[in-house]
């Protein structure tokens, strides 16, 4: 069943998933569709269009501006921000308030699994691969490879980590997740599975 708080936004257009929660005062704008058991926390926001798969949680006051794509599971941290304009002015170069209709967004996709920690911001458009960790406070200007483990500003590889969140280790050049026991192999810039 769906629960919507009295004091939440939550526009007509929207589909929302069965078992979806939203929190007081948060806000989903026209044409957001979120799948089943969605969490979206207190203040937080969610643009027209955006697009959120079952099991993600929004934490409180994050900003999840159109056309931003979530996958399946994914955590976005309180205060985190995906940001949708290259380019950003309030006005055109005449001096006129600009409009939705001068300029075009740019969404950020974030993969399955992938979370993204406190007051991260990610600059659009870019790709966050599945089951990767942005830290928080991170500013993420390019795209992270599945797997990756992302920190600082501007956010930089720091290592890999498993879909339990834990750093990887590595062994005799394969990575094992310390609390699942997983393995992958190192390509190149990128991490995958190793097959069972």
């Amino acid at each position: 069943m769906t629960s919507i708080e009295a004091s939440a936004d939550v526009s007509e257009q929207a589909v929302l998933g069965s078992g979806t929660k939203i929190w007081h005062l948060a806000q989903v704008r026209e044409d957001a569709v979120l799948g089943t058991n969605c969490i979206v926390g207190r203040g937080a926001y969610v643009g027209p269009g955006v697009q959120i798969g079952e099991n993600t949680k929004i934490q409180n006051y994050a900003l999840v501006y159109e056309p931003a794509v979530l996958g399946k599971g994914v955590f976005i941290g309180p205060a985190v921000v995906l940001t949708n304009d290259s380019y950003p002015r309030a006005v055109s170069p005449d001096g006129s308030l600009k409009s939705s209709h001068d300029w075009t967004p740019v969404g950020v996709t974030v993969g399955e699994g992938a979370s993204i920690g406190a007051r991260a911001v990610c600059i659009a458009p870019l790709t966050i691969g599945r089951w990767a960790t942005i830290a928080a406070g991170a500013v993420v200007t390019k795209d992270v490879p599945a797997f990756a483990l992302m920190a600082g500003v501007p956010a930089r590889r720091r290592g890999w980590v498993g879909k339990a969140g834990f750093p990887l280790v590595e062994r005799d050049g394969v990575w094992v997740c310390p609390e699942t026991g997983s393995t992958f192999v190192e390509n190149g810039d990128s991490l995958v599975e190793a097959e069972a």
